[in-house]
C-alpha cells in the first residue's frame, strides 16, 4: 500500500499504525478512530473522529458513523478501507466492529480493523498468528524505519492537537506590541477609507505583495507590518486578493500561521480563514479545520470560515472551493467583489 503521492510504502500493519500520525498531522489519543480509504492499494483519504466514551448510549456511535460514512463515500472511487481505533480493548473493539459494520452496510469493503493499545497493534480481522499474533505487534511511532523515512520525506506528525493549534495561537503575554501597532493601523485605515474602497484595495495589493515577498525571502514581518496587513484584510476584496495570491505550499501555510498567531485577537478571523484555505489546499485537513474553527470562535458570523468548515466536515476536496472562488476573484475595477454573499 502506498502513501498519497507515492511518497512512502506501507508494508505491514505496524507500518500503517506508524503512518497514521503522518496522515492526519498528529498522534491520535485514546478514544480516537481513524478511517483510511484506499484506491487500488493507494491511500487516498484519512478521517479521524472521537469515539463515544465508555458507557455512552448506543445512538452516539450511530451518530458518529452517520457522519463518517457519507464523508468517506464522497472520496469515490474507493476499493477498500482500513479502520484503526486507539485505546483499551474493552472500549475499542466493540466500537470498531460497530463502525466497520456501518461501512459494510453502506456497500464499502472493510479490509482490516486494527486496534492500537499503548505500543502494540492488534488485528480484529486477521486470525493468522504468524502475521498478527494474539499478543499484538510492537509499534514504534517515532523510531521505526517508516517514521525515519516519513521524516526524510518531509512529513510531520505533531504530538497532539494542541501542538497543531500552537502554530497559530498566540501567548497573550507577548501581545502588547501588536496591540499598540493595531491601534495605529486602525487609525491609518480610517484615514485611508476617506479616499474610497479603491484606495484601500490598492493599499492591500501593496501590503500583500510585500508581505509574501518578505516571507519568501526569509525576512520576518514587524509588528507594524502585521498590524497593517491584518487591518487591511478586514476589507473583504483585500482578503479575497490574499487568497488568490497565496500559493498551496508549506511556506505560505507557515506565513499565514505566523500572521494569525501574531494578529490582534479581533482581527484573527481573516488570516485564520486564509490559513485554513491554504492548509486545505496543501492536504492538511486537521490544520485547516482547526484554523477555521479559530476564526469562528472569534467571529461566529464570519461567513467564509463557516462555508469552509461545512466543506471540511463534508469531506469535499479543495477543488470545489477553488472553482467557487475562481469566478469571483477581486479586481481593481470592481473592489467590492465578494466570495460569499452578504
Amino acid at each position: 500500500m502506498s502513501f498519497p503521492d507515492n511518497k512512502l510504502t506501507v508494508r505491514s500493519s505496524a507500518d500503517l499504525a506508524t503512518a497514521v500520525p503522518y496522515l492526519i498531522g498528529f498522534h491520535p489519543g485514546d478514544g480516537s478512530i481513524v478511517v483510511i480509504a484506499c484506491r487500488d492499494r493507494r491511500i487516498v483519504f484519512a478521517a479521524r473522529g472521537d469515539l463515544p466514551a465508555p458507557g455512552s448510549p448506543a445512538h452516539h456511535l450511530r451518530d458518529l458513523t452517520a457522519h463518517l460514512v457519507p464523508v468517506v463515500q464522497r472520496q469515490q472511487p474507493i476499493t477498500d478501507l482500513v479502520i484503526v481505533g486507539y485505546g483499551a480493548q474493552g472500549h475499542i473493539d466493540p466500537a470498531l466492529r460497530g463502525v466497520g459494520d456501518a461501512f459494510t452496510a453502506a456497500g464499502l469493503t472493510v479490509r482490516e480493523l486494527l486496534r492500537v493499545t499503548e505500543s502494540r497493534i492488534f488485528s480484529l480481522t486477521c486470525g493468522d498468528p504468524g502475521c498478527c499474533p494474539p499478543q499484538g505487534t510492537p509499534v514504534e511511532p517515532t523510531t521505526s524505519l517508516f517514521a525515519v523515512h516519513a521524516t526524510v520525506a518531509g512529513l510531520v506528525a505533531r504530538p497532539d492537537r494542541a501542538a497543531v493549534a500552537s502554530r497559530f495561537t498566540r501567548d497573550d503575554s507577548t501581545g502588547d506590541g501588536i496591540r499598540h501597532a493595531t491601534t495605529e493601523a486602525t487609525a491609518r485605515m480610517t484615514a485611508l477609507e476617506t479616499n474610497g474602497s479603491a484606495a484601500v484595495y490598492e493599499a492591500g495589493v501593496h501590503a500583500i505583495r510585500s508581505a509574501l515577498r518578505q516571507h519568501d525571502d526569509g525576512t520576518g514581518l514587524t509588528d507594524d507590518e502585521v498590524a497593517w496587513l491584518t487591518v487591511l484584510l478586514t476589507h473583504r476584496p483585500v482578503r479575497d486578493l490574499a487568497v488568490d495570491r497565496t500559493q498551496p505550499h508549506d511556506q505560505h501555510v507557515t506565513f499565514w500561521a505566523e500572521v494569525t498567531r501574531r494578529a490582534d485577537e479581533a482581527l484573527v478571523p481573516a488570516p485564520a480563514t486564509i490559513l485554513a484555505l491554504t492548509a486545505w489546499r496543501c492536504g492538511d485537513g486537521v490544520l485547516a479545520l482547526m484554523a477555521a474553527e479559530r476564526a469562528l470562535q472569534i467571529d461566529p458570523d464570519y461567513q467564509l470560515a463557516g462555508l469552509l468548515l461545512q466543506a471540511l466536515h463534508a469531506g469535499l476536496p479543495p477543488s470545489v472551493f477553488e472553482q467557487a472562488t475562481t469566478s469571483t476573484q477581486p479586481n481593481p475595477s470592481n473592489p467590492n467583489t465578494l466570495t460569499e454573499q452578504e
